[in-house]
């Protein structure tokens, strides 16, 4: 009998703000400075509250959101504050 694997979907397991603030805090850490997987972590969070939700509250068009927050998207820096205002979630800054 043959096994059978599903992807993994992180935005499947994002449930609570707690949880998503938890999932991007790590993000942040484990981020190698390019943004890559901070950009995932939104992507995923936007996801598992609803992309055309998110996209509305942020002022963004639900496709021009899914670009920016996409493997390739480049989305400039008001934009991930308007996806992360929108999301219920804050930037803030600790000293190392």
């Amino acid at each position: 009998m043959a096994e059978q694997f599903s992807r993994f979907d992180a935005a499947e397991f994002l449930k609570t703000p707690e949880e998503m603030a938890a999932y991007l805090d790590a993000c942040f850490e484990e981020d190698a400075g390019d943004g890559v997987l901070i950009r995932a972590a939104l992507n995923d969070i936007a996801r598992a509250k609803g992309m055309t939700h998110i996209a509305r509250d942020a002022g963004l068009g639900r496709e021009s959101l899914y670009k920016a927050l996409s493997s390739t998207g480049n989305p400039e820096f008001a934009t991930i504050m308007k996806v992360m205002k929108a999301l219920g979630l804050r930037l803030h800054a600790i000293a190392v």
